[in-house]
C-alpha cells in the first residue's frame, strides 16, 4: 500500500507541477497586466502545492530523494500528469479553457481528500484547497465572459474546448493505484468525481454559451501511466536545464 499511495501522491505533485511550468510561460506575456499577474499568482500557488505533495511523496518513499530530485531529475516517462496539462498554452483562450477544466476537477478532488483519514494528505488538500477555490471561481468567471463576449472571443473559447475536450476523460478513468487508494478508504474513486464536475461544467458552460463537445467522443489516456504526448519532453528540458548543467549546484 506504500508504493501505491507514493504513486498517488506524486501524481498530485506532477499535476500542479506541470501546470505551474505552463502558467510561468506567460510571465511578462500576459494579454493584460492584471492577467499576466493573475496568472502567475496561480502558478505560484501550484508550485507551492506541488512542493507539499512531493515532500509527503518523498517520505512515503523513504529513498533520499529530495522534491528538488523529484521536479528536475526524473524523465519524461517517470511524470505522471494528465496528458491536458501539459498542451501547449496555444492562445489565452486555450490556456483558460485548459485552466477552467483542470481547475473544476482539482477543486473536487481535494474537497474530497480533505476528508481522507490520512493526516497529511487531508492537511494538503485543505490548505490547498483555499487556493483552488480562487481558481476555480476566477477561471469560471473569464470562461463567461470570453465566451458570452464578442463573436470573435466566443468562437476562440468555443475552438479551445472542443480541441482540448479528448483530453477530460483521463482525470475519471481509474487505473490500479486508484482503486488501491479507494479500497484502503484513502479516497473515492476519481470516476465518483465526474457527477459534480459535469453538473459544474454545464452551469459555467451554460452561463457562456458553449457547447459542451460529445460526451461519448474518444478521449486520449497514458499521462497518469507515464505515456505522454511530445509537449512534455520541451517542458521538462526547459524546466530540468539548469539543474541537468549543473548536478547538484546550490545558490
Amino acid at each position: 500500500m506504500s508504493d501505491e499511495k507514493f504513486q498517488y501522491v506524486l501524481r498530485l505533485a506532477d499535476n500542479a507541477l506541470i501546470l505551474s511550468q505552463r502558467l510561468s510561460q506567460w510571465c511578462g506575456k500576459g494579454p493584460a497586466l492584471e492577467e499576466d499577474m493573475a496568472l502567475t499568482n496561480v502558478a505560484l500557488d501550484l508550485i507551492g502545492q506541488a512542493r507539499l505533495w512531493y515532500a509527503y511523496a518523498s517520505e512515503l518513499e523513504g529513498k533520499g530523494r529530495s522534491e528538488d530530485d523529484l521536479a528536475f531529475l526524473r524523465d519524461a516517462h517517470d511524470f505522471h500528469n494528465f496528458l491536458l496539462l501539459e498542451q501547449p498554452n496555444g492562445s489565452y483562450a486555450d490556456t483558460l479553457m485548459r485552466q477552467f477544466l483542470f481547475d473544476t476537477w482539482h477543486y473536487f478532488c481535494l474537497q474530497n481528500l480533505a476528508e481522507s483519514p490520512d493526516d497529511k494528505i487531508a492537511g494538503i488538500a485543505a490548505k490547498s484547497l483555499k487556493e483552488v477555490t480562487y481558481h476555480l471561481r476566477r477561471s469560471a468567471d473569464l470562461v463567461v465572459r470570453l465566451g458570452d463576449g464578442s463573436q470573435r472571443s466566443h468562437e476562440m473559447m468555443q475552438s479551445a474546448l472542443d480541441e482540448l475536450w479528448r483530453f477530460t476523460g483521463e482525470m475519471f478513468t481509474p487505473d490500479a493505484i486508484d482503486t488501491a487508494l479507494q479500497t484502503a478508504g484513502l479516497t473515492k474513486l476519481c470516476s465518483e468525481l465526474k457527477p459534480a464536475w459535469d453538473a459544474h461544467l454545464s452551469e459555467i458552460m451554460r452561463e457562456a454559451t458553449l457547447r459542451i463537445p460529445d460526451a461519448n467522443s474518444w478521449m486520449q489516456t497514458g499521462g497518469k501511466l507515464g505515456v505522454h504526448t511530445e509537449h512534455i519532453g520541451y517542458l521538462l528540458a526547459e524546466m530540468q536545464f539548469l539543474q541537468r548543467a549543473y548536478p547538484g549546484a546550490t545558490w
